[in-house]
């Protein structure tokens, strides 16, 4: 029998999920402030903390010392009643970490993706060891998000393609449900990235903003109303293939760094201008470039020893990508991410907004990430929590 409007249950699961919400923002709260702060008497919120307490979602916390009679108890949503896992993955590591409903982060873990060939195998033994850390049972886990590099179809939830992780392929979200028996989401690593910085960093309280992710690699990801874009496949924010002046154009897509932008702002194009400028490390040519060629590092050692002519070299070509999203998006704010962005700072972020305020009308502010540790683990947990608490609210009647 569906619920009609008005009924008493259905009252009872707005009350409590707005009470659930109260909690987690500004408590712990007494029964008399949470009465006030939903427009409940105080019986009504005493009978829907009790209702809440019975179910394992509020605990006591504590005592608020009043005027005269006893002290007030104080409520709070109770951490242990609801897990989540968040993952990283990438070609030579996966992080897992676990959160309790709460937000807090009780566990993080990095495995070595070699272990196992299968991702559903990788995935499973990390969020093991990140429950086996927070010695929280993988049962109470209720929701899950992976972020990987690549393309994710939005409509099918599934990995489209990934040139660095070729086992995630379609098939792989259907077996990972399976295995894990909650909700499972893969999602972009830019776009939870942009989460984290949405809800944690420079982009605290802006809808609309675009992270440019700068490394070996490029990713954009664009918050456009205070959701994410991601177009119609799965591909918005691939800048790496945007064509600019002065690069070739592709002549196979299916080789992931022959994109015109990737080709200018890339790791090979660093390790070249390192050696143009003298940088240590720049005998590193693009040729004899070893795995895993640390930008990151190069960019620190340009900041650190005052190289204004590679900074600024490296702001011009970051401008390019960056006038491109801004005349088409004009979204006001680009935070600079990923190991280069961290590596520049504010100095290359200053740097680069004045480059683009040369050749673009619209004049977006530029600033670094401000979000401490690993962004995307973050933005995944964010997104975890996001889906379990809309499942576990949501059964308190």
């Amino acid at each position: 029998m569906s619920q009609r409007p008005g009924t008493p249950r259905l009252l009872r699961q707005i009350n409590d999920r707005a009470a659930l919400e109260l909690l987690l923002a500004q408590g712990p709260l007494t029964r008399a402030e949470l009465g006030e702060l939903t427009g409940l008497s105080k019986v009504t919120s005493g009978q829907l903390l009790s209702r809440l307490e019975d179910r394992g979602l509020v605990r006591t916390a504590g005592e608020r010392a009043g005027g005269r009679g006893p002290n007030a108890a104080l409520y709070t949503v109770n951490p242990s009643s609801a897990y989540v896992a968040g993952l990283e993955v990438l070609p030579d590591r996966v992080t897992a970490g676990v959160a309790d409903i709460t937000g807090h982060t009780v566990a993080e873990v990095t495995v070595d993706p070699t272990e196992a060939a299968d991702p559903v195998k990788i995935v499973h033994s990390a969020v093991q060891r990140a429950c086996a850390t927070a010695d929280v049972a993988l049962s109470q886990l209720r929701s899950f998000v992976i972020g990987t590099r690549g393309v994710v179809d939005p409509r099918s939830g599934d990995v489209r393609y990934s040139f660095d992780l070729p086992a995630w392929h379609i098939g792989v979200l259907a077996a990972l449900r399976t295995s894990l028996g909650q909700p499972v989401r893969i999602e972009n690593d830019v776009n939870l990235a942009a989460l984290a910085e949405q809800a944690y960093g420079a982009a605290a309280g802006q809808d609309d903003f675009v992270i440019l992710w700068a490394g070996v690699g490029q990713g954009l990801g664009v918050m456009l109303g205070g959701r994410l874009h991601r177009g119609i496949t799965g591909g918005a924010g691939e800048i790496g293939w945007l064509p600019v002046p002065g690069e070739p154009l592709p002549a196979n897509v299916t080789e992931p760094q022959s994109g015109s932008f990737q080709r200018l702002v890339g790791g090979n194009a660093l390790s070249g201008m390192a050696a143009t400028h003298g940088i240590d490390g720049g005998a590193f040519l693009p040729s004899a470039a070893p795995p895993g060629f640390d930008v990151a590092h190069l960019v620190r050692t340009a900041v650190a020893t005052g190289q204004d002519g590679f900074l600024a070299e490296l702001a011009g070509r970051l401008a390019v990508g960056v006038a491109a999203v801004a005349v088409v998006l004009d979204p006001g704010l680009i935070v600079l991410s990923g190991d280069v962005g961290r590596a520049g700072g504010p100095a290359l972020a200053a740097l680069v907004e004045e480059a683009v305020a040369r050749v673009c009308p619209s004049r977006p502010r530029v600033a670094v990430t401000e979000v401490a540790g690993n962004p995307v683990l973050r933005g995944a947990l964010l997104a975890a929590l996001d889906q379990a608490r809309e499942q576990v609210f949501s059964e308190t009647v």
